[in-house]
């Protein structure tokens, strides 16, 4: 083999396989590449994922707010029910006091 002649071989090894190269890249990207509608679904999906965040962040904000807004009920509600308690304590007691004083005195008129 002479030398033009493996100049002539080595470029065509170097075409072919430039040409293989190529062939093999547009397959690569043919199957990769995402599709436009699939970019605007992509999109889309961004977008829900993002309002839906939103929603659960305003969420959870007003049920913390409406937490605490029943605990403070809740506490006013037991600090009276304390009141009340203490309060129906004492009228029992007043009671239970008239009572033993009206039958002294009963006891005594009827003496």
């Amino acid at each position: 083999m002479n030398r033009t002649e493996f100049i002539i071989a080595t470029a065509i090894v170097l075409f072919v396989a430039f040409c293989v190269g190529w062939f093999a890249n547009w397959l690569v990207h043919r199957f990769v590449r995402v599709q436009a509608s699939d970019v605007g679904e992509l999109e889309r999906l961004a977008q829900e994922l993002h309002e839906a965040e939103e929603t659960r962040d305003q969420a959870i904000t007003y049920l913390q707010q409406r937490e605490a807004e029943l605990t403070n009920q809740i506490s006013q509600t037991e600090a009276e029910l304390s009141a009340t308690m203490e309060g129906l304590r004492e009228a029992r007691y007043e009671a239970e006091q008239l009572r033993a004083h009206l039958d002294r005195v009963t006891r005594a008129a009827a003496e």
